[in-house]
């Protein structure tokens, strides 16, 4: 068993099949940042967007040169088929449940509902997706989504998926921290070094995102990272209250955020967190 399989399995807690993964993530290119060097090992994983990567007022657009925000979200579509491709992975393992970027955090309850019915479809027993970290909006909003969706499937009696989680960024004590997980004793860490080869395959799938060139850059790290999921209180702010994404116009300040969880928690009906 290659490293990758034996990944899954090791999060899992039991032997399973790429095929019973899924890889939940908020943005076209998310997926090549937490898990891209593992990608060509895990034929049959499913990769599972919750935005389309546009924001709706067009900035972003128009400073990659689109017009319109739907020219924007195509670009991104074309160049997460040509990363996937890179990783031999097909088009019909791609899902985008199409949330406008930087609007996740006001549908959670809409994508825990739609979540929950893909993991009970797919007969999903492991997902990985973002820590609880306050990197990006989106990034919170979508590992909400995927534990409430978890607690969903609970409360009906159904099989549940292991929640793990994929290095991406945070805000440290002393700035921005890359490809690593706030600390958190309780959950260990799986470490991966990359080899020559995943590396390159890594590399060529970065290239292929050309309009985050930029926001890429850094994220040169030869090593990926996964644990299994701690219980967050998301009523609670990440991180000890340190919020990368509050020094930006992403769709949602911290303020915000507690009230937007107890909206979705009462709309779904869940207990409160932390679910086990």
């Amino acid at each position: 068993m290659g490293a990758a399989a034996t990944l899954l399995s090791s999060l899992a807690g039991v032997p399973i099949a790429p095929a019973e993964a899924a890889v939940v993530i908020a943005h076209p290119d998310d997926e090549t940042i937490g898990i891209g060097g593992q990608l060509r090992h895990l034929p049959g994983i499913a990769l599972l967007h919750v935005t389309d990567g546009a924001p709706r007022g067009l900035e972003d657009a128009r400073l990659y040169g689109f017009a319109t925000w739907q020219d924007y979200a195509a670009a991104r579509q074309r160049e997460l088929t040509a990363a996937m491709e890179a990783a031999g992975i097909p088009a019909a393992k791609l899902l985008c449940l199409d949330v406008p970027d930087q609007q996740a955090c006001r549908r959670l309850a809409a994508v825990a509902r739609a979540l929950a019915a893909q993991f009970a479809a797919r007969q999903t027993r492991l997902v990985l997706t973002h820590p609880y970290e306050g990197g990006h909006p989106d990034h919170d909003a979508t590992a909400f989504a995927v534990h409430a969706a978890r607690r969903l499937l609970q409360r009906q009696g159904a099989a549940a998926p292991v929640i793990a989680e994929m290095a991406f960024y945070h805000l440290g004590p002393d700035g921005l921290v890359l490809q690593r997980f706030p600390s958190d004793e309780a959950s260990p860490e799986i470490v991966l070094e990359l080899d020559v080869p995943d590396w390159e395959t890594k590399r060529r799938m970065l290239a292929c995102h050309e309009t985050q060139r930029r926001t890429l850059a850094p994220f040169t790290d030869r090593v990926e990272r996964f644990r299994r999921a701690p219980a967050f209180d998301f009523a609670r702010l990440p991180n000890g209250g340190r919020l990368y994404y509050d020094s930006y116009p992403w769709g949602l300040t911290g303020a915000e955020w507690p009230g937007l969880v107890a909206a979705a928690i009462a709309e779904l009906e869940l207990d409160p967190p932390p679910w086990p």
